[in-house]
């Protein structure tokens, strides 16, 4: 939060390469500059590229906590067992430090937009605004009460922000969007650095009310009059129309500084060994003879040098597909991978025995790509949430039913920008929901089924924090959480993720006051204001 502009240009010419012309525009000697020479549009690529590549940030804790996947190794014991394991603590916090320095990216971009040519930049200087929340819900669903009226004011001289009630931000932040999408102007010069929509104003619109939604949408609980205000409002403005309108971030192989971190992540050996599709899920997929299921996972072929081998595909057969249980180990004794109910036994023998060899992970030349596309925020999921406000006898136009089969089909559509081995027939689709309708029996039935679905989506394409976030927000789907020996939850899966760990020496007056107003303090526990 104390970023300088010469900090933030130096960050930039290693950080923004995503695409290479894109690192042509930016590979500017960082001594030569200045305001004028210096292009703002490169700022708001710098954010959008940052703000996806969550890699580990994402994978210790909430891919696993969610039962999306599960690993028998030891640092995914944070959100595996919900054990504080080493070191790994560190990433508790990495999404406030993140946060933070991605809107202080944004609002330098404005700065020097407004240094430049406020009506020529007005777009971007909009879209920058839409940016700043879209950053900032994601910091306080994490943690709850953070900076946000005086975040990365330290140029206006405001070193030692204060921290908003969660409820403050919310308000502030449907106001600021509100204001912000009422201002774009298609008539205006659009971003040119773009990388969610190319500078495309019409789409940018529609993530604007999308994000509105979702915003409103997270109030259900502890505020509905004004959920449901805010949730007719975005849905009359216009949420997304189809899966082109997915804001995605396309990540470059060919250039280390902007691959995809996750993929990197997953390609470390121990990781590719020892991360699996959680049984809660694959179990879940096979009851409701989900199609997915045939283009999510795959067998490792047998052995431990098979399956460490990055290059050699495993068997994609659906009837083979198996998850691994969360809570479980390789150490040999009562919570060790070998005792667990089912277990299916390991592949090959002596030195080459791979112990998890049975369970299904995720396909390596699906989701393990170096130039992976990453999907930051999706039709599927605004169609789904449009579905649960129309349950919930708001005016929505159009049917809780139709809303969900769009929410549906559009989870399956977006899995092919990812790849397109992950293609599943329409037919197939029709098929699904013609055999899993919604439920309109009872409001809970049918919150049950919308928000799992909403699981399913988040989660096959690897957006974990939204797939945690909702499902504090929905308690959909009900997982049942892990005891295992050491866990410091009580059994119970996180709430929350600690404050940046610095916070305490940086800004403590501000900090200890809003670690006063936790129930329970900085702890895993302690719930959000709307987490109810």
């Amino acid at each position: 939060m104390k970023l300088t502009f010469f900090t933030i240009l130096t960050g930039i010419i290693f950080l923004t390469s995503c695409t290479k012309s894109q690192l042509n525009n930016i590979n500017t000697d960082p001594s030569k500059s200045t305001s004028a020479n210096f292009d703002p549009n490169n700022l708001l690529s710098t954010a959008q590229l940052n703000y996806a590549n969550t890699g580990y940030y994402q994978l210790v804790y909430e891919s696993t906590m969610m039962q999306v996947l599960a690993s028998t190794y030891y640092y995914y014991n944070n959100g595996d067992k919900y054990i504080n394991e080493g070191n790994f603590t560190d990433y508790q916090g990495a999404i406030f430090r993140e946060g933070y320095t991605e809107a202080g990216n944004i609002r330098e971009m404005q700065q020097l937009c407004i240094q430049k040519d406020s009506a020529a930049y007005s777009n971007l200087i909009n879209i920058g605004n839409i940016m700043f929340v879209f950053i900032l819900q994601r910091t306080t669903d994490m943690y709850g009460d953070c900076p946000y009226s005086q975040a990365d004011m330290a140029q206006q001289g405001i070193k030692y922000p204060v921290y908003d009630t969660q409820q403050s931000i919310y308000n502030e932040m449907l106001t600021d969007l509100d204001n912000a999408i009422s201002k774009l102007d298609v008539n205006r010069p659009k971003p040119t650095a773009d990388l969610f929509y190319n500078g495309d104003i019409t789409r940018w619109k529609k993530f604007g009310y999308s994000l509105m939604l979702r915003i409103a949408m997270r109030l259900t609980k502890v505020d509905p009059a004004t959920a449901q205000k805010w949730a007719e409002k975005a849905a009359t403005g216009g949420t997304f129309n189809d899966v082109s309108d997915n804001a995605i971030v396309q990540t470059d192989a060919t250039n280390s500084a902007s691959q995809n971190g996750t993929s990197i992540a997953m390609r470390t050996l121990t990781d590719y060994e020892q991360v699996r599709w959680s049984k809660t899920l694959i179990d879940y997929l096979r009851q409701t003879q989900d199609p997915r299921l045939s283009v999510i996972g795959e067998i490792p072929a047998p052995g431990l040098a098979n399956n460490g081998d990055e290059t050699l595909s495993g068997n994609p057969d659906s009837s083979l597909q198996r998850g691994m249980p969360n809570g479980y180990d390789l150490l040999g004794g009562a919570t060790d991978i070998s005792k667990s109910p089912g277990y299916p036994g390991g592949t090959g023998t002596g030195a080459d025995f791979a112990a998890l060899g049975n369970y299904s992970r995720p396909r390596t030349n699906v989701y393990l790509k170096l130039g992976e596309s990453i999907l930051v925020f999706t039709y599927a999921e605004t169609e789904l949430l449009l579905a649960e406000a129309k349950v919930r006898g708001w005016n929505i136009e159009g049917s809780a039913q139709q809303h969900y089969a769009n929410g549906v089909t559009g989870a399956f559509q977006s899995l092919t920008q990812l790849d397109a081995q992950t293609s599943v027939s329409a037919a197939s689709i029709t098929n699904y929901l013609n055999s899993n309708p919604l439920d309109m029996s009872t409001m809970n039935n049918s919150l049950q089924m919308i928000n799992t679905q909403y699981w399913i989506a988040t989660g096959t394409n690897f957006n974990f924090i939204e797939n945690w976030f909702n499902w504090k927000r929905s308690g959909y789907p009900a997982l049942t959480a892990i005891n295992y020996s050491g866990n410091v939850t009580m059994g119970t899966i996180p709430r929350r993720m600690i404050y940046l760990s610095t916070e305490i020496l940086t800004n403590p007056t501000n900090y200890k006051a809003a670690v006063a107003r936790l129930p329970g303090g900085d702890v895993l526990t302690s719930r959000v204001w709307w987490d109810k």
